[in-house]
């Protein structure tokens, strides 16, 4: 509100309470304020669009709008008025109103510059390209400024990038751009950088590379100044395109002479230099190798130059630049990899990488950056390099049996750097359970002791910053590592127990650090515990895009483990961040114009795109409104009203399938397992297809319970001129897509895929599958098929049909009953002292309340079908005086269905209270947990997450039963 514009003087008076009122979000006494001021001064339209925003504010929205369209009908031109409609329709979400409001002002006052400029930016708001172009060029003629006349061009831009038909876009918008440009530098109009930025745009866009490369290496290219190395940048990009590998080569080297760490240069020498090479290229006999000078032709060369980076540094003693020394490793992996041998010339890669560490090895990038060269090293010499730069790390003589410790960070960083290199190189994996345990213990020392040097940092009585990580924090997550291999392999639980606590010991001394906080989510998950998540994800405080990148860790869980009131919240998390994302956009778009960056507008646009077509929306908005349904809908008609109030329409398919975008971070999560235990590009195919083949899976479920809420069941025989006979061939549709699906699903999880721990999680496709819940949701949908029928034909003639029904209530009984008895056991098992949890109980729990809550809706729908054809037949016999005459067997058969189900409803909850019970009465604290050579805080870490552990279960198990109560209660209401 603060952005209001100048005010008259007599009417700024009037008018200032309601707006501080309105900034203090103190509604309701704007609106009072308002109507005082509106009884006196009837003609004041800003007061009515104030009271306007106060009435939408509180929740009143369909008053606020009639408020709204009352003035905008008076067509006010006054800037209060514009304003303010303009806040209150971007509130309302409704933008395009505002177009219309300047339109009209526009035309009311033809030379105003601001209200053009006003109607400009509300078209930028709508993706209205053509007017906006029309209005940019309006707007110059008014007023001949350069950054009006340059919105007009970049809207054709715009125009072009947004056009289905790429044909026209190269024929028509970018070629009429580029001559409005051209047009200007002709006349030497051209005054900014952003106006240059924009014409190369449009020629790399047209592919006129030649075009772009003269206009960055000429006049205008020296207006490229607002980021370091602009020009020569640009020129570079442009050679590759134009595979002009000898100016690329030129360009490249001579930036590298100034700049020799700058590692994208290193990468364009070399990319260039076997291209040039590749192409037998030499130079000219006479004159300049090419327009950026000399180029390297050969490998002796390119080794020369890279050697002479070297020595250049080595010269230097104190500071040296890593990149020269990098780039040497990077070219002996290039000669490797073409077989080329002149690789020996550079040296034996051991003894580089050696070196490297010698110079580098206390630094924290060292690991990242020797990592990505460790294939180099022959499997025989990992052990003999580790050893040998482990002799180079100065630790304090320990005493006898003790562990030798840095004196200072910088050995600690050096030895850190030792131990994750040797993870890498597998070394780790490869030991015993007995090496394993002491290199844990070893591990677990390491960090307490590189704790002291967190607290010499700090002036004495100064506890550090929450935000600080502590020197050591990698050791205890190196610990943690290590002990989930030991649980991989073993399957024993005692590790993940011991992990878990080391993490929670590890968040006391550093409450900011995320890898802790992400690899708590993940075992907490992993062992069914959703109730701690919550905290440790909220904790995590991701802002805007993360949602989309990390949230998957978060609502993969969330339902599944029964936890739905907290389902929700983290559904909202990202829900919350993906509907903003359109207003947003609009918003950065308009500061894109006004400051000029014009390059930046595509990137938004395709943004927008990218988060609009994003699996994990799709997944999170399906879901969500899964759960609405089953925690909110308990019979048919209030099933009704809530897919009403989503809008959910069975015909309609909303996710952008072919177009749809993977935006989750699978390698959030630190790592350094060796290559062939990461995640491969084969993980990530086999991932993306089983969370496409799970979201088709929940997005027909969602479908097909739309499409029953909307059946009608009081049909005419053969009418199909009101409408309702598309419905059910509507439902069949869907229910042959969704058996297509599940073949594909089982197709899929046949193939048994098993990803790295540290990487995605697995959907609920195979535990789905294997309780059988989705077969059973299946025969209900059919079941509903052969009841649609019953209803369109009567009894008479139906005997057939009347048969399947009753053969398919007493299918979808037994098929109940198969999932109950998969939901049996204990979650917590206790054997020897030793602790197994069974997190598949509580998924196959929900598992169960889904399809009794989808069986229950069927059965609605029956049961709303079979109450008036069972009244007419009673109404016939006593017209017929005929009371021994035999019921058709459809009704008794469904009579027992129901008592049968409410009984074995009540046995559900009779297990789920007896789960309660047995895990009330565990004493955890007693268990031994393989915690004998734990000291006394390291077992009140692993008791502490035992019983967060214990109280999630009782949670989840508490939510379950009072779900399934409910479906209880419904079923009441489901006699005949």
């Amino acid at each position: 509100m603060a952005a209001r514009g100048h005010v008259q003087d007599p009417n700024d008076r009037r008018l200032r309470p309601i707006y501080d009122y309105l900034d203090n979000g103190n509604n309701k006494m704007a609106i009072q304020q308002a109507d005082k001021l509106l009884k006196k001064h009837k003609d004041l339209y800003c007061a009515k669009v104030l009271k306007a925003i106060g009435l939408q504010r509180t929740g009143k929205q369909d008053e606020a709008f009639t408020l709204a369209q009352e003035v905008t009908a008076l067509e006010p031109t006054d800037d209060n008025s514009l304003q303010a409609l303009t806040i209150l329709y971007r509130e309302m979400h409704r933008p395009e109103l505002v177009t219309k409001l300047y339109e009209v002002a526009v035309k009311k006052v033809p030379s105003s510059e601001e209200y053009h400029s006003h109607l400009f930016m509300a078209y930028a708001r709508v993706g209205e390209y053509k007017k906006m172009q029309q209005a940019g060029m309006a707007l110059y003629k008014i007023v001949p400024k350069n950054p009006y006349y340059f919105w007009s061009v970049m809207s054709l831009v715009m125009q072009a990038i947004s056009a289905r038909d790429e044909k026209l876009s190269k024929t028509m918008f970018l070629p009429l751009a580029e001559r409005m440009v051209a047009k200007m530098v002709k006349e030497e109009k051209i005054e900014a950088e952003a106006e240059v930025q924009l014409y190369f745009m449009i020629l790399e866009r047209l592919g006129k590379y030649v075009e772009a490369l003269e206009v960055v290496r000429g006049k205008l290219g020296e207006k490229l100044t607002s980021e370091l190395l602009s020009r020569e940048t640009k020129c570079m990009a442009l050679y590759k395109k134009l595979d002009r590998w000898p100016e690329c080569n030129a360009l490249s080297r001579k930036l590298l002479l100034t700049n020799p760490d700058d590692w994208q240069f290193f990468l364009s020498y070399f990319d260039s230099l076997f291209h040039v090479i590749d192409e037998s290229w030499s130079p000219p006999e006479e004159g300049e190798h090419s327009l950026e000078g000399e180029v390297e032709s050969s490998v002796a060369q390119a080794i020369k130059f890279v050697l002479d980076r070297i020595s250049a540094e080595e010269t230097k003693g104190s500071r040296q630049l890593r990149g020269p020394y990098l780039a040497r490793l990077e070219l002996i992996q290039r000669l490797r990899q073409r077989g080329s041998p002149e690789e020996k010339e550079l040296g034996e890669p051991h003894e580089l990488m050696f070196q490297y560490f010698e110079k580098f090895g206390d630094k924290p990038c060292c690991i990242s950056d020797l990592k990505i060269f460790l294939d180099l090293l022959a499997p025989n010499q990992h052990v003999q390099f580790i050893n040998r730069v482990m002799e180079t790390v100065p630790l304090t003589a320990p005493a006898e049996g003790a562990i030798a410790l840095p004196a200072d960070t910088k050995a600690l960083q050096r030895h850190l750097c030792v131990v994750q290199l040797a993870r890498s190189l597998g070394l780790h994996h490869a030991m015993d359970r007995e090496h394993k345990l002491s290199l844990i213990h070893e591990l677990k020392t390491r960090y307490r002791h590189g704790l002291e040097f967190g607290k010499l940092r700090l002036p004495s009585g100064k506890s550090s910053l929450k935000t600080e990580l502590q020197y050591s924090d990698v050791y205890c997550l190196l610990a943690a590592h290590v002990l989930i291999d030991m649980w991989a392999e073993t399957g024993e639980e005692w590790s993940l127990w011991q992990c878990l606590g080391l993490l929670e010991e590890g968040l006391i001394q550093s409450p900011s650090n995320a890898q802790f906080k992400l690899l708590l989510i993940l075992i907490f998950c992993r062992l069914g515990a959703f109730e701690p998540v919550v905290d440790l994800y909220s904790s995590l405080d991701a802002k805007h895009v993360q949602h989309d990148t990390i949230g998957y860790l978060l609502t993969r869980y969330a339902e599944s483990l029964g936890q739905f009131a907290a389902s929700s919240q983290s559904c909202n998390f990202s829900l919350r961040f993906f509907h903003s994302n359109q207003k947003d956009t609009s918003e950065y778009i308009i500061q894109a114009y006004k400051y000029g960056a014009f390059e930046k507008i595509p990137e938004f646009i395709a943004f927008r795109n990218r988060l609009n077509s994003s699996l994990h929306f799709a997944q999170v908005r399906t879901e969500r409104m899964l759960l609405d349904l089953f925690l909110e809908a308990n019979i048919l008609s209030s099933l009704e009203e809530n897919i009403k109030s989503m809008g959910l329409c069975p015909e309609e398919d909303d996710i952008p399938w072919n177009d749809m975008r993977d935006n989750r971070d699978l390698t959030v999560l630190a790592s350094w397992d060796p290559k062939d235990r990461q995640l491969s590009e084969e993980h990530r195919r086999w991932s993306l297809e089983e969370e496409t083949l799970w979201l088709r899976i929940r997005s027909l479920t969602l479908r097909l319970i739309a499409a029953l809420a909307t059946l009608n069941h009081t049909v005419e025989p053969n009418n199909s001129q009101n409408g309702v006979e598309c419905k059910p061939n509507t439902l069949r549709s869907l229910l042959k897509q969704l058996h297509f699906a599940l073949e594909s699903g089982k197709s899929f999880s046949e193939r048994n895929v098993q990803y790295p721990f540290l990487g995605p999680p697995s959907t609920r496709l195979a535990p789905a599958l294997a309780s059988g819940c989705l077969q059973c949701q299946t025969s209900a949908f059919q079941f509903v098929s052969d009841v649609y029928d019953l209803d369109a034909n009567g009894m008479d003639d139906t005997t057939a049909v009347q048969e399947s029904i009753g053969n398919s209530l007493k299918s979808l009984l037994v098929q109940l009953k198969d999932i109950f008895n998969k939901c049996k056991g204990d979650l917590l098992e206790v054997k020897d002292s030793q602790c197994k949890t069974k997190p598949s109980i509580l998924e196959n729990l929900v598992f169960f309340v889904e399809t009794i809550s989808i069986v229950l809706w069927v059965s609605s729908y029956c049961a709303n079908v079979l109450r008036p054809l069972k009244s007419n037949l009673q109404k016939k016999k006593k017209k017929k005086k005929e009371t021994h005459t035999a019921a058709p067997p459809v009704f008794t058969r469904y009579q027992e269905y129901v008592a049968s189900l409410q009984t074995l409803i009540s046995e559900v909850l009779d297990h789920i209270k007896g789960l309660e019970i047995t895990l009330a009465a565990l004493k955890l604290e007693s268990l031994s947990l393989e915690d004998s050579a734990l000291s006394e805080a390291e077992r009140k870490f692993t008791k502490a997450v035992r019983g967060k552990v214990q109280s999630s279960y009782q949670h989840s198990l508490q939510e379950v039963g009072e779900l399934l109560k409910k479906r209880l209660d419904t079923l009441k209401s489901l006699k005949i």
